[in-house]
């Protein structure tokens, strides 16, 4: 009984480092609660962010139908999309919208538009349009650029 006790002691320890590691560059977001837990929970968009900038720091060799990725930039095509171009241009740094961009946030910002630059040059995109979403707008608390053309 008590090795199993220091057994699951050692494994949520583990975990708590492990978890530290993992979101040690996150920026900080309301703690999730189980019950009740308005206004201070996560909303779906809140925590779809921070999967996402999880999934982009530490998996982006599995993000699917990707067609470009720079050392601070993804590019990929847009899952539902409803025209025939629709690309998702994410930067690698977790920022949740274009208001809360830091100095050294640019960075990322310019690497994003020369990305972008570099898909409508190989689609040969004449006409189309770079959106991005700020708060109550957002189905994904991440700041992303969606480049779409017909």
């Amino acid at each position: 009984m008590i090795k199993k006790f220091f057994f699951y002691l050692l494994l949520m320890a583990v975990g708590i480092v492990v978890g530290q590691y993992l979101f040690k560059d996150m920026k900080i977001r309301r703690p999730i609660e189980t019950k009740n837990c308005e206004p201070i929970c996560l909303k779906t968009n809140e925590a779809l962010g921070l999967l996402a900038s999880i999934g982009l720091k530490y998996a982006s060799d599995y993000i699917p139908d990707k067609i470009y990725e720079t050392d601070k930039t993804v590019a990929m095509v847009h899952p539902t999309s409803k025209t025939k171009h629709h690309y998702v241009v994410i930067p690698k740094k977790d920022i949740k919208n274009i208001a809360e961009v830091s100095e050294e946030d640019k960075i990322y910002l310019l690497d994003a538009i020369a990305v972008i630059q570099r898909v409508i040059a190989e689609k040969n995109l004449e006409t189309y349009q770079v959106v991005t979403n700020g708060p109550g707008y957002q189905d994904v608390t991440y700041l992303h650029f969606h480049l779409v053309s017909e």
